[in-house]
């Protein structure tokens, strides 16, 4: 029976190992061979390509597979009467199927897979010797046999491949699909990728969506001379995108809410589960050392003293982290940005100025990721809970770097110069080359680095020197592998590409909120920008990465919290810019206009803390389904018991008639 129900096998795993020179003549020491009969073993159907320069084991497997891997794992998956309980293949029809009409999400199928290809044992009685390139491995009793593989650069990579159907029909109903600008395939996309990639796209479409109405006002400030009435009209334009923000943030809680009633997400799948068995294969919570545990088993008087100085360390370690950020921040980014900022006002040719942006972006990208690593090697040393808990405080650290490295300089122009038509030049500069070369070197450099790779193995020397035959690459599973996966510039062992992609977000989000005032246009510049970003991401993971490993996930995370400082951030900064700016003009004295604008800044800071509790952040069917499930879940619990009582007293009454 197929797990995906089409009859045929649908391969998701690829699992690569180099060519050989010399092909052994027994079968059953072949170390390649042997492999294919473990897997066979374990449950896969199992295909070899022989590529170019590797050769490919592909990987698929029936529901039986899977019902063993999920029983082995206790996964606990979604029931008809929404409870969480464990997976049965003989019950299968009682659990809810994905949106797709699978039975496992591809985030639970990936963790089965990694469970059962690193699960293979040597369980035997004695020590087997295999051969592979004419060289002899001893795989140990109790020994792992990828990891050994791994260990002896056999086996070079296990990864995810692209199901080549549904790829093309992704292809057609979301790359290529212009027609609805901001329309996606959300299911599909859940089904095919996972959470996390799915809400990524779900955040980025509503975004966009709900960009248009300022985008619509700001144009109409651009075009229309509002004369006297403009100081009237930007701080109407003004709370109107504070309210708009405050609404957006709110209502996506809700949409978010509503797409995990919609997807049946596993509760026993944790957000960091399938990212970790492919990377450096580190534990994906957080465990007590050693040393505490001993003391626990021996000396409970000792347990809570301990255990809170171990907390309380890590919350220190964390300060100690954040503080070195901020440090480095204060004494080596700021003063280069003040220096740019600087620079910039002093130079009279706006094309000189032009350029002089150019390659500030370009020359600080480099320190920006200096500063990344960094923060990813203090992370760390963090006893944070599991890998999301570690990622999240690397988004923390990181996006501290790039909001200095993004926003010191235009603060500068705004607040300290004061200087309005200098502000909205660099704004128009700053939006045009950071989002549209970012997308242009987003999906130019991975089609890049496949060609090179493809180049490299076509024209591969062999000992003599002499170049080879041009080969064509026929088969779909060296192509994947030659392509560049899905990772973060910044933190790799963290993070995959959607941290790339969403502090481009929270960066663009931050850019047209804080000075909104000084340049309403940049929401048209945000959404025309959105619009492409949407289909060229789309494109970018159908056509030029290789399938992401998939991660759980509930939420956005820390960027929420993230776009959620940028409102409270920007309440403040249009509201000096409209004190500023009525000064400059002469129509208004300072101090009746000071005292308007600081109502109004106390008046929108309560409006986002208030709005809140006014707009609930699950929609009422939603909480309405999560009732209805919890009745019918203690109706069944309560009519077992009472079965299993009256089931015992008969069983009691019958003893003693025996008797």
């Amino acid at each position: 029976m197929n797990e995906h129900g089409n009859g045929g096998p649908v391969f998701e795993i690829g699992v690569v190992i180099p060519r050989r020179a010399v092909q052994e003549k027994d079968e059953s020491c072949d170390c390649a061979c042997f492999l294919v009969k473990e897997f066979e073993k374990v449950g896969f159907i199992v295909e070899r390509v022989v590529g170019i320069a590797d050769e490919f084991i592909k990987l698929a497997a029936p529901l039986e597979t899977f019902g063993r891997a999920a029983a082995e794992l206790q996964i606990k998956k979604r029931t008809l009467i929404g409870m969480d309980l464990q997976f049965e293949v003989e019950e299968v029809e009682a659990f809810v199927k994905q949106p797709d009409g699978s039975v496992f999400s591809w985030c639970e199928r990936f963790q089965c897979y990694c469970h059962l290809i690193y699960g293979i044992v040597n369980n035997s009685k004695s020590v087997k010797t295999l051969k592979f390139d004419g060289k002899e491995i001893r795989w140990e009793i109790g020994e792992h046999l990828l990891q050994k593989l791994e260990s002896e650069n056999i086996v070079k990579q296990v990864f995810p491949l692209h199901d080549e159907k549904k790829r093309k029909k992704l292809l057609r109903s979301w790359a290529l699909h212009w027609w609805d600008l901001t329309s996606q395939p959300i299911d599909e996309i859940y089904s095919y990728y996972g959470a996390k990639i799915a809400i990524y796209f779900a955040f980025l479409g509503m975004f966009t969506r709900w960009l248009l109405f300022p985008a619509a006002f700001g144009l109409t400030l651009q075009l229309i001379d509002f004369g006297s009435l403009r100081l009237v009209v930007l701080p109407a334009f003004f709370i109107m995108v504070i309210l708009w923000a405050i609404m957006f943030s709110q209502f996506w809680k809700r949409k978010n809410s509503a797409l995990l009633a919609r997807w049946p997400i596993s509760s026993a799948v944790g957000a960091d589960q399938g990212y970790k068995i492919l990377g450096s294969r580190q534990a994906s919570s957080w465990q007590p050392p050693m040393e505490l545990l001993k003391v626990f088993e021996s000396d409970r008087a000792k347990e809570k003293e301990i255990f809170q100085r171990h907390e309380w360390l890590g919350r220190l370690m964390r300060f100690r982290n954040d503080a070195i950020i901020i440090f480095s921040i204060i004494c080596l980014q700021l003063p280069f940005e003040l220096a740019y900022a600087h620079l910039y006002e002093v130079l009279g040719s706006d094309i000189i100025k032009f350029g002089l942006t150019a390659v500030y972006l370009f020359a600080i990208q480099y320190i920006t990721k200096i500063g990344g690593k960094v923060s990813v090697k203090l992370i760390m040393n963090e006893n944070n809970e599991n890998t999301e808990k570690r990622a999240d405080s690397l988004i923390y650290k990181v996006f501290g770097l790039y909001f200095m490295q993004t926003y010191i300089g235009i603060f500068y122009h705004a607040l300290l110069h004061r200087n309005f038509s200098t502000l909205r030049q660099v704004l128009i500069q700053r939006l045009l080359l950071s989002e549209v070369l970012e997308n242009l070197l987003e999906n130019s450099l991975p089609y890049l680095k496949y060609s090179y790779k493809k180049y490299r193995v076509r024209h591969k020397k062999n000992e003599k020197g002499e170049v080879r035959e041009k080969f064509q690459f026929t088969s779909r599973v060296e192509k994947e592998y030659l392509k560049p996966s899905y990772s973060a510039s910044i933190g790799e062992e963290l993070e995959d590409g959607l941290f790339d992609d969403f502090l481009e977000l929270a960066l663009q989000f931050g850019m047209i909120m804080m000075f909104a005032c000084a340049f309403p246009p940049a929401f048209a510049f945000a959404a025309v920008n959105n619009v492409m970003e949407i289909r060229t991401d789309a494109l970018k993971l159908l056509a030029i990465l290789r399938r992401p490993v998939p991660r759980a996930a509930a939420t956005v995370g820390a960027w929420l919290n993230i776009f959620q400082f940028l409102i409270l951030m920007s309440i403040c900064t249009n509201c000096a810019l409209l004190v500023w700016l009525y000064d400059e003009e002469g129509k208004w004295k300072i101090e009746p206009g000071l005292a308007a604008i600081l109502i109004m800044e106390h008046v929108l800071l309560l409006i986002k803390f208030g709005f809140s509790r006014f707009v609930p952040e699950e929609p009422a069917w939603v909480r309405a389904n999560r009732a209805k499930h919890t009745t019918q879940a203690q109706d069944i619990c309560y009519k077992k018991l009472l079965r299993s009582i009256s089931g015992g007293d008969k069983t009691l009454e019958e003893d003693k008639k025996l008797e």
